[in-house]
């Protein structure tokens, strides 16, 4: 019987703030002593009260916004009752039946073209501290606990693995673009479950549904995905029935393994958060963030299509960060800039470099303006292509203006006629088998010849200039 997969995603990103969410501590807990970031507040001391971190709020108000979604004026923090060690309460502040944000929704590509996928909520919440196993003891590390986490759910429009893929990499890319978080899954500021069920083809009524957890790596949103899927078939094959529990998701053995039931938020006893005065936003509040929102990676690309006539694949990779886009349009905007070979350094050799030393767009060592001053030299027929590479990466390594680079090296094209007459014809002289074969119809033995003069000019010459030489002293 065939089968259709109904996924819903449960995003969870770690906001980029000075503080935690409701104390002053340091939210930064990467590569630091364990337990330094911590008060009274974040380790639930008795006597400790909590104070709502605005600029958390803004940005998840932002998120929300740029997810099309209803901003309520009016939100509470509730508790969310569950006890495991590294949460330091017993009890997570949450948003539950008040968010901040609901009734969106995002547009990804589907295998159909571009879908818009649902979202039911963004709300705020405090994150949970880390255990660290050591033997059969465990250590638990509270310098996470009470960071602000952003929770993104989705509605049940999710239809496949690559659909769910996609998803991820939109929400990540946005909440980058927002300054909102790193999104960094292998550092954990970004998490997601994966809400899992099928059903038969043409059903209205879902399957019962597997949380997935443990999903660290959008490699393993993906692999995770398509075997929950392929068991749960499997399991309606033989007859049995799919069971509501919390699966993990093992990536050494690349399967899901049972690790509880599924709770629901009866498990969870909310009530109103009592040391939190109930939230309410005026108008003015909700403008001043509107305000703060940057061009949107969607209204970017309309816009880079638009005004500097680039393909949609170079496109997709200039908006992809939004540094990228910045450094392309810095350059792209200079006088006699020629958007389309911008485009191609940025995407060819700057990317080269920077994967190489593995550092960002922020840290490049080539300018906007450098490069297109190298480019320039290119356009005008000063230096040809294979110069422009050598002359970039001196400026890259060394630094330095493009124009004394090529004169200190001597990488001048050469453009002059009566200077190249005499390397074209002697290497025609010394080329009679070559030159044979053109003369007899082999146009492209032409390369092989142009290839020749380049090597006797030291790649100076002008390719175009030489090509034109060869066909008129050949005939051809």
């Amino acid at each position: 019987m065939p089968y259709e997969t109904v996924i819903g995603m449960e995003v969870h990103v770690e906001l980029q703030t000075a503080s935690k969410m409701f104390c002053r501590c340091s939210a930064d807990h990467f590569q630091i002593d364990a337990n330094t970031h911590i008060c009274p507040v974040c380790t639930s001391q008795p006597g400790a009260l909590p104070v709502i971190n605005e600029r958390a709020m803004q940005l998840t108000a932002m998120t929300g916004m740029a997810l099309n979604c209803e901003i309520k004026p009016h939100n509470v923090f509730a508790r969310k009752n569950y006890t495991y060690p590294d949460l330091p309460k017993g009890y997570q502040v949450s948003q539950y039946e008040l968010p901040l944000c609901e009734n969106g929704w995002v547009e990804i590509d589907a295998e159909n073209g571009a879908k818009q996928i649902g979202v039911v909520r963004v709300h705020l919440e405090e994150d949970t501290g880390k255990l660290q196993h050591e033997g059969r003891s465990s250590l638990v590390d509270y310098n996470r606990a009470g960071v602000p986490l952003m929770e993104i759910v989705t509605d049940a429009s999710i239809r496949s693995a690559d659909e769910a893929y996609n998803y991820l990499n939109k929400i990540r890319q946005i909440v980058r673009y927002l300054g909102a978080s790193s999104g960094d899954m292998e550092k954990g500021a970004m998490r997601c479950e994966a809400n899992i069920s099928i059903r038969p083809e043409g059903s209205e009524e879902f399957g019962t549904k597997v949380e997935v957890k443990n999903l660290n790596s959008f490699r393993a949103v993906r692999n995770a995905i398509a075997y929950e899927v392929e068991r749960q078939q499997q399991v309606l094959a033989e007859g049995g029935q799919v069971r509501q529990v919390t699966m993990g998701w093992d990536e050494g053995m690349n399967i899901t393994r049972e690790q509880r039931s599924k709770e629901t938020s009866e498990d969870y006893r909310y009530f109103p958060e009592p040391d939190l005065l109930d939230v309410h936003l005026d108008d003015a509040w909700i403008g001043q963030a509107r305000a703060e929102l940057p061009e949107l990676p969607a209204a970017k690309a309309a816009r880079f299509a638009a005004d500097y006539g680039l393909g949609e694949q170079d496109i997709a990779v200039l908006v992809e960060d939004r540094a990228v886009a910045a450094y392309f349009e810095d350059a792209a905007k200079a006088d006699g800039a020629d958007p389309r070979q911008v485009g191609n350094w940025i995407t060819g050799e700057v990317f080269r470099r920077l994967n190489e030393e593995e550092i960002t767009i922020e840290n490049a060592k080539v300018a906007p303006a450098a490069l297109v001053a190298l480019l320039a030299l290119v356009k005008d027929g000063s230096i040809n292509q294979n110069a422009a590479r050598e002359v970039f990466g001196q400026m890259w390594e060394k630094g330095g203006s493009p124009a004394e680079i090529v004169e200190a090296k001597g990488l001048k094209q050469i453009s002059d006629t009566s200077e190249l007459d005499g390397a074209v014809a002697q290497v025609i002289a010394d080329n009679p088998d070559a030159v044979a074969k053109i003369k007899g119809g082999n146009m492209k033995t032409i390369g092989f010849l142009m290839g020749q003069v380049m090597k006797a000019t030291r790649g100076k010459a002008n390719p175009q200039l030489v090509q034109e030489l060869l066909k008129k002293q050949l005939g051809a």
